[in-house]
């Protein structure tokens, strides 16, 4: 190795380095606060703590986080499964299938991109009012499906695009219905684009505050950003106990973006590349 190459690949190390410190060190530096008391975190914030105990975790998982966790994974887990499923069937229709009108309504899915959800929170809180379905974990699943759906589409379009027609032929002159290709042909061929679909929305509907805080009221109903804002309101004094809520609710999230970044990485480069 020459001592350019040796010399880049050590500035390429060390600016990754560096990255990873700016983004790992908010994380540690908040589970670790966790840990600590109130003196301790005001006397030396950058310190470790004295005692490792879990009790702070205890009182935060009792102060409603256990219930806060509970709603946000029912509502994160239902409407991903039906964002994903929606998504990659208008995907199918608009790639695979002879529409019509096709171009027309490849334009209207992305339409909705540009669609922001503040101008329409009026009409929707009225809507759901009348539908009985305010202050409901199902106005967040509707909600968080519905404004999803165009950005979810049209990544996957544009992965299926990329998969030669001659695949569907084949299948078809087997003897395959156009479910059965989808379900057994196009979908497993896709599951990179789906992974990385899957990670963007579980983030997103895990961290969504704005839906959450205007449609929701009450434990039962609250998911954990709006949670942990009334924990920080009613127990600001004790920064231990809602260091240890945000930890819970950080950990979740770190563990599945690290354990489907490959797949992640590799469904937006495919898709977003062709």
């Amino acid at each position: 190795m020459t001592a350019s190459r040796y010399l880049a690949r050590t500035c390429v190390w060390t600016l990754l380095g560096c990255l990873a410190l700016v983004v790992l060190y908010p994380l540690v530096w908040m589970a670790l606060n966790g840990f600590k008391t109130n003196s301790e975190l005001f006397g030396n914030p950058f310190a470790l703590p004295t005692q490792w105990g879990l009790q702070h975790f205890v009182d935060a998982w009792q102060r409603g986080v256990s219930d806060y966790l509970a709603t946000s994974l029912f509502v994160t887990v239902v409407s991903t499964v039906t964002t994903s499923l929606v998504s990659a069937w208008a995907a199918y229709g608009l790639t695979r299938l002879r529409v019509p009108l096709e171009g027309p309504l490849t334009a209207v899915v992305l339409a909705g991109l540009m669609l922001a959800p503040t101008v329409a929170l009026i009409p929707l809180v009225q809507m759901f009012q009348r539908l009985g379905l305010y202050n409901s974990v199902w106005a967040l699943v509707i909600l968080y499906t519905a404004f999803r759906i165009p950005f979810t589409t049209f990544l996957i379009r544009s992965y299926m695009v990329s998969i030669p027609q001659d695949i569907d032929e084949a299948a078809s002159i087997d003897g395959a219905s156009h479910a059965y290709t989808f379900w057994r042909i196009i979908l497993p061929l896709c599951k990179p684009i789906m992974a990385s679909v899957v990670i963007l929305h579980v983030l997103f509907a895990w961290n969504e505050y704005l839906f959450a805080m205007i449609f929701t009221s009450g434990a039962g109903s609250q998911t954990l950003p709006v949670g942990l804002t009334n924990l920080m309101a009613r127990h600001g004094t004790d920064y231990p106990v809602v260091f240890a809520g945000m930890t819970i609710a950080a950990v979740p999230m770190v563990v599945l973006f690290f354990a489907g970044q490959r797949w992640f990485i590799r469904g937006l480069a495919d898709g977003i590349g062709k």
